[in-house]
């Protein structure tokens, strides 16, 4: 294994630590609104963030590829105001990893934000706290098996997204270049071995990471009181 190889899987877990964090700060207020709002516009905000789960990957990072070239109006203003060109860079692997994950951090979190009782919020208005005191102080720490399960899901969804990267960032050494485009490109090649060395440490974080998820779920599913 030389530095290239552990390059690649650092550029991976690197894309895969900001997208998640940059999901939960987007997550945790989006799932919060569509879990209490009766608005008619929620089916199509649900439908939207969904359509990762069903759209493939190839046709999101396309229509990423097509808004995001300088080429395009979006594009073009993006490079000439903030000198910011998206495609086949890094931050455009970010943007695209976003989008592509953002329903594996919303739907847990949402769910867990729906299964809690009403009377936390009733209880906690009745002390005088705040929505925001009540969301961060009352609700987020009865959701840790929900938010877990966001943050970790969308961890390893983002390190072993392949389409939409591919379509976006191309295959740009020490930049674009992540473990699956890594594992493409080496059986291209016919290096099954260096193939097989990525796929193995993917597959082993894969099976641990959930492992660890379903453990701490197991055990930490009791409700704290406020």
């Amino acid at each position: 294994m030389d530095a290239a190889f552990w390059q690649t899987l650092g550029l991976t877990f690197q894309l895969a630590a900001i997208t998640t964090m940059v999901l939960l700060l987007i997550g945790i207020p989006l799932a919060y609104f569509l879990a209490n709002t009766q608005s008619r516009i929620k089916p199509v905000l649900e439908a939207f963030i969904s359509m990762p789960l069903v759209l493939p990957p190839t046709v999101l990072g396309f229509y990423l590829l097509l808004l995001l070239s300088p080429e395009s109006i979006f594009g073009a203003w993006l490079l000439e105001t903030f000198n910011l060109r998206l495609v086949f860079s890094f931050a455009g692997l970010v943007l695209g990893s976003i989008i592509y994950s953002l329903p594996f951090m919303v739907h847990p979190i949402q769910s867990g934000f729906e299964n809690l009782p009403p009377s936390f919020s009733e209880a906690a208005y009745t002390l005088g706290k705040s929505k925001t005191e009540t969301l961060f102080k009352v609700l987020l720490p009865n959701i840790k098996p929900a938010l877990l399960t966001g943050i970790v899901l969308s961890f390893a969804h983002t390190v072993g997204e392949f389409g939409v990267v591919l379509m976006i960032g191309g295959n740009i050494p020490n930049e674009t270049k992540v473990a699956s485009i890594a594992i493409y490109d080496e059986v291209e090649g016919l290096n099954y071995a260096v193939a097989n060395q990525y796929a193995l440490i993917l597959f082993l974080f894969s099976f641990v990471i959930l492992l660890l998820v379903y453990l701490m779920n197991r055990h930490g599913l009791r409700v704290n009181k406020f």
